[in-house]
């Protein structure tokens, strides 16, 4: 059966969402993200202190593209 929409009003829609009106069969949403981050860059709470005094994050990524997404592709 046909959908019938009134009024839409999209506001905002990220990279990695879908965005449908009316009638769908299936819908696959893709994205990938690799994240680099040194020691102590995910804690979260209350009172935390952290001394890492010279901390680096050194990264070297040879193949580029861990897992493709046709996005990857098309570019």
């Amino acid at each position: 059966m046909p959908a019938q929409v009134g009024a839409v009003k999209v506001v905002n829609i990220s990279g990695s969402a879908i965005f449908n009106i009316g009638d769908v069969y299936a819908m696959a949403p893709q994205s990938s993200a690799k994240t680099f981050a040194g020691g102590g860059s995910f804690n979260t709470g209350d009172g935390i202190h952290i001394d890492l005094s010279e901390s680096t994050t050194t990264v070297y990524d040879q193949d580029v593209v861990d897992q493709s997404t046709i996005d990857d592709i098309e570019q």
